[in-house]
């Protein structure tokens, strides 16, 4: 396959102990390691295919409403009943509803992925809806100026309010433009939703500055994937030792602003890279303030609604 060029990181990926992978997944130089429909057997492996593993963005986009397969019923949730387990209901936690009980509130931020090229998404903010008719939102726009969508261009629409994601297929209706620019797209029958679990990780490129440790070091680190809970970042030399306390501080665009996050960390694991010339360390983020965790969950799930 000539490497993992056009490939994307799994890091960020749904997948578990004892369930089947969806797609292929592939290492660094685009050799197979496992193949679509195959069972992670045991944690390690688990852990190495989220450490090491690609697959092609189009097989992870693909998972939109319109080509998804039916939703199995909800197992009982009764105490002492044969679904009760939490592994059981963690592997019902897609589900499909209607519009109306999602509540989403006017300001809500969508995100927009052109369905025939889907290299093209916009960023765009909820402004209202009538129900069974239209939602309305903020015209996309690049570079600050609004871009022309004709009627009946269709998109996957995605959101991520607080620990759910929301994904569903609606198609232009009208664009509008006075007295302002706004977009008039379909009201769909359902949409489906997911709960996001702490760990989902976003594989981004951010660079940090980091200290850590008695005495203290400081260093720049390059984070490789974040999540809510936590951040992995590859730094020249080993810093610290597993346990030692720091700070970790890195700017995110969120929602079009400018974020700077200064979080408390510990150390967790500290390993050489593949080349030997770096270092790989674990962070494990602590006492997290509520305003650094709303730019924090904004920035997640932005990026895993836009990872390519």
């Amino acid at each position: 396959m000539g490497g993992a060029s056009g490939l994307m990181p799994i890091k960020h990926a749904e997948i578990s102990v004892g369930q089947t992978v969806p797609w292929a997944i592939y290492d660094e130089q685009g050799h197979l390691l496992m193949a679509s429909g195959v069972k992670v057997e045991s944690q390690h492996q688990l852990d190495g295919l989220l450490e090491h593993g690609y697959c092609n963005p189009d097989a992870m986009w693909d998972t939109i409403p319109s080509k998804m397969a039916p939703i199995s019923k909800p197992v009982s949730s009764q105490p002492g009943s044969p679904g009760s387990s939490s592994s059981q209901q963690d592997a019902h936690k897609d589900v499909l509803m209607e519009l109306d009980s999602v509540r989403w509130n006017v300001g809500e931020i969508l995100y927009l992925q052109v369905h025939d090229h889907t290299a093209v998404r916009y960023t765009v903010k909820l402004i209202g809806f009538v129900k069974n008719m239209s939602i309305m939102v903020t015209a996309p726009t690049v570079d600050g100026k609004a871009v022309i969508i004709r009627d009946g261009q269709t998109f996957i629409v995605r959101a991520f309010p607080g620990k759910k994601a929301y994904a569903f297929t609606a198609s232009a209706i009208k664009s509008v433009y006075s007295p302002h620019p706004y977009l008039h797209i379909s009201y769909p029958k359902q949409v489906r939703c997911t709960t996001i679990r702490q760990g989902s990780r976003a594989a981004v490129k951010i660079i940090a500055s980091l200290t850590i440790g008695d005495p203290e070091q400081t260093a720049a680190a390059t984070i490789g994937d974040l999540s809510m809970g936590g951040a992995s970042g590859v730094i020249k030399k080993a810093v610290g030792k597993k346990g030692d306390l720091g700070i970790i501080k890195f700017k995110v665009s969120a929602a079009g602003n400018d974020e700077y996050l200064c979080l408390n960390v510990i150390l967790r694991s500290q390993a050489p890279t593949e080349n030997g010339l770096e270092y790989r360390h674990g962070f494990e983020f602590i006492d997290v303030s509520a305003q650094s965790k709303l730019i924090l969950s904004a920035f997640v799930h932005q990026t895993l609604a836009e990872m390519d």
